[in-house]
């Protein structure tokens, strides 16, 4: 099916359906469900009695019924967690909108709270396999956002250092570019260096959503193992979220975020952050003298040439509100970093003079709206560009040691590859996004994104050489249509159907004449079409007890940093690289409980398969300074992830979750072999198999003075050991691995009793333990930090 055969008859569906289901507006009762806190409670049911008429609210909680019949009326309001309340209305000539608390079930468990969990319910109910994270828990810690995703079963963050390295996230053995990022469902796969994961506070988000395997037709793009929304708090309002925190290694992080709404619907708001560390932490390292040979097998020295710092600012100017718009914003993003590179791939690699510099400079548009033309129908539309630019700067002819000693060498040179090159990816992404419900059963989604990718590359070493004058384009774009049935609370159904299409543009060298020297180039244009589906269903068999499976048919398609390289973050281009493809499976369960009135529990276990075909996984090069990106053309994967949450009264939570995956090659016969491969059924190597979190919180209430709180928390990581290389390759003493890993975090927060000012103190990596990454890179040892924190609100109802 081609792009445009789908695309018209997605539209020509949706369109279909929206022209049968017009309605005559009548008489109307809408409200908003909310908790104690004044929290909106979404996905709450809302039957008016004895009439067949009810409704679900939606994600902000709010409702309406349309033609509700003039008189007396009892509304039943219920959510899972939550007492069932009934409403008595009048409904007149005039338009009837009120507000409806519920009280929760746990509230008789004397405010018994999930750490993590509570504000966060309406996202794990979805039939997808997901956890949400409440980050507004976390935003007296000095997180980053990555840090706080490594809390997730099921979930690694995997990084090549200390702040502001390269990292990326692996979900059920899924990771690097398989794993999706978004915010307020934007896709973040043009961000830049200035603007990624582990750089950004976990202040700017209000949740993170972890979607394991199948993702949502409205999260568009191209995902093969999952995907990650960072959610921000976009309601309407006036506030001032500032901190500062310093710590070990000369890190210095600062945060600020504001935004002022009128009565009159004029928004602005401003995000700005700062990072910057020494990264002098200690490792273990084969180190020798430059000059005498000694060699030391477990030196252990300071990372000498590893400074990072960034700074960023969004911001945003536009209306809340309208009629014709619930928002539209427009905004700009500006940040720049510069990172010292003191390793390559691997730590046999230490460099002393070379670093890159990175900005971002991205213009944006916002618009959403609500019942557009007709109840029902929901618009969202986004833009961005980025016109930033990247440097890698090696211009030193030396060799280094892990002592800082180097040694002068003659000539022009570097310390990996002499370079000044520049370039601009000119990245820009569209999304649009449509829903419409017709009824109270039947929904429709169409999501298309569109990317477009233009690399211009220079270096004023070399300014004729042609090899930075070579095309590098490329233009994806994924189209889905989906389909959601919804009957009361109890079952929810989604189908859907994905088109992916990806163009690259490139040149490749040949001799045309066979004289030494003589290189040219020819042009190559490669055209994908792809078409992925699935589905995904949960059911409640009891109010606290949920059953969710689903199914997809994933592509992913090679992305530009993978076909064309980024000398920044040591990888190598590969510019034949095949989209990647997987049959994902889920099955799942959720339940909870409470006992004795002042115990809460909750049980979430996940079973998953997977089976890939042309697996994407870096490899190292030959002298292990670079990482280059093949296809695997038989992957399989099945595992468990579990979790398990208790709570006792609002003074202690404790959670512990694990996960076990086993990737495994399950290509029989390497290219042009006949002989069966040697790693045929090995697992696949530099993938963490078995790992989990465990974490506990205190909480003291009028600490010191009445109204002020202190909570203590500790958090607890276990990683087993797992090769570097395939299992079967050499013998059992010379093989490359990762031993097994514990870590131990310590935290304390206080509070004072206005909620405005907040102190905390963190210990992390307490036993100083040796921690390890990507091909055995070391993580921080121990290390101190204190954050100070101001936040301000007023509501703007």
């Amino acid at each position: 099916m081609t792009t445009h055969k789908f695309l018209f008859f997605s539209i020509f569906f949706f369109f279909t359906i929206l022209s049968s289901s017009q309605q005559k507006l009548g008489v109307s009762v809408s409200g908003e469900v909310t908790e104690n806190s004044g929290q909106t409670i979404p996905y709450a049911t809302i039957n008016i009695e004895k009439t067949d008429l009810s409704i679900i609210s939606d994600e902000n909680g709010k409702f309406i019924f349309k033609n509700v019949k003039p008189g007396k009326h009892v509304l039943k309001i219920k959510a899972i967690g939550f007492s069932t309340q009934k409403k008595h209305i009048e409904v007149l000539a005039s338009n009837v909108s009120f507000s409806v608390q519920l009280q929760s079930e746990l509230n008789q468990l004397e405010s018994v709270t999930v750490l993590g969990r509570s504000q966060t319910d309406k996202v794990n109910k979805q039939a997808y396999s997901v956890t949400a994270i409440d980050a507004k828990k976390l935003h007296n810690s000095t997180l980053d956002l990555s840090h706080a995703l490594d809390r997730v079963s099921g979930v690694r963050v995997r990084e090549s250092g200390g702040v502001g390295s390269k990292s990326e996230l692996s979900i059920n053995g899924f990771s690097g570019n398989q794993v999706k990022f978004f915010i307020d469902g934007v896709p973040m796969d043009n961000f830049g260096s200035s603007f990624q994961l582990n750089n950004i506070p976990i202040n700017l988000a209000d949740r993170i959503e972890v979607y394991k395997g199948v993702v949502p037709i409205w999260l568009g793009g191209d995902a093969l193992g999952g995907a990650v929304n960072i959610v921000t708090n976009s309601k309407p309002r006036t506030y001032l979220d500032a901190s500062y925190s310093f710590g070990s290694f000369n890190t210095h992080r600062t945060t600020i975020n504001a935004g002022y709404t009128a009565k009159s619907g004029f928004t602005t708001e401003i995000n700005a952050f700062q990072n910057y560390s020494d990264n002098n932490y200690w490792v273990n390292v084969e180190a020798a003298d430059l000059y005498t040979g000694e060699y030391f097998p477990n030196a252990r020295v300071r990372r000498f040439h590893d400074s990072y710092r960034n700074e960023t600012v969004i911001f945003n100017i536009g209306i809340t509100g309208k009629k014709y718009a619930d928002k539209l914003l427009f905004g700009f993003t500006a940040g720049e970093n510069k990172a010292d590179i003191q390793t390559g791939a691997r730590m046999t690699s230490v460099f002393g003079k070379v670093y890159s510099t990175g900005n971002i400079l991205m213009p944006t548009v916002k618009y959403q709206v609500k019942d557009l033309f007709t109840k029902g129908l929901n618009v969202n539309v986004t833009g961005n560009f980025n016109f930033g630019e990247e440097q890698n700067v090696d211009t030193v002819y030396r060799r280094y040691n892990w002592f800082g000693d180097y040694r002068e060498l003659v000539g022009l040179g570097g310390e990996r590859s002499r370079t000044l090159r520049k370039f601009k990816n000119n990245n820009g992404i569209a999304t649009a996004n449509f829903t419409y419900a017709l009824g109270l059963r039947h929904s429709f989604m169409l999501n298309n994104t569109f990317n477009t990718f233009d690399r211009k590359e220079s270096d004023e070493l070399v300014p004729e050489s042609l090899v930075y004058k070579q095309p590098k384009k490329t233009q994806k774009n994924v189209l889905g249509a989906g389909y959601k049935f919804d009957y009361n609370e109890k079952w929810s159904t989604s189908v859907f159907i994905k088109n992916y299409s990806l163009k690259s543009t490139y040149s490749e060298s040949y001799n045309p004449s066979g004289t030494t020297g003589d290189i040219a180039y020819r042009e190559h244009v490669n055209n994908k079409n792809l078409v992925g589906y699935g589905a995904a269903s949960s059911y409640y068999l009891k109010h606290n007890l949920q059953l969710k499976g689903s199914f997809e048919k994933s592509y992913r398609l090679p992305t530009p940093e993978e076909l064309f390289g980024n000398v920044n973050n040591n990888i190598a281009g590969n510019i034949g690289l095949e989209p990647e493809t997987s049959n994902n499976f889920n099955l799942g369960f959720s339940y909870q409980t409470s006992f004795k009135k002042v115990n809460a529990m909750t049980f979430d276990v996940n079973l998953l398969y997977r089976d890939a075909t042309d697996f994407i996984r870096p490899e190292l090069n030959l002298n292990q300074t670079m990482v280059t990106n093949v296809n695997q053309k038989g992957v399989t994967n099945y595992g468990i992830d579990g979790e398990v949450r208790y709570s006792y009264r609002n003074r202690f939570t404790a959670g512990m979750n694990m996960t076990y995956q086993n990737l495994r090659n399950m290509t029989k016969y390497e290219p042009n072999e006949n002989f069966v491969s040697l790693w045929y059924k090995d697992r696949v190597p530099n993938i963490p198999f078995l790992f989990g979190n465990l974490d506990a919180s205190v909480f003291f209430y009028d600490c010191i003075k009445k109204g002020n709180n202190l909570s203590i928390g500790y958090n607890f990581l276990y990683v087993h050991d797992y090769y570097l290389s395939w299992p079967s390759r050499g013998t059992k003493d010379g093989k490359l691995d990762i031993p097994q890993q514990f870590n131990h975090d310590l935290n304390a927060v206080y509070t004072f009793a206005d909620g405005k000012y907040n102190i905390a103190f963190e210990c992390k990596n307490v036993l100083d333990n040796k921690l390890y990454d990507n091909f055995s890179l070391q993580k921080p040892s121990r290390a101190f930090n204190i954050k100070f924190r101001y936040f301000f609100t007023k509501s703007n109802k």
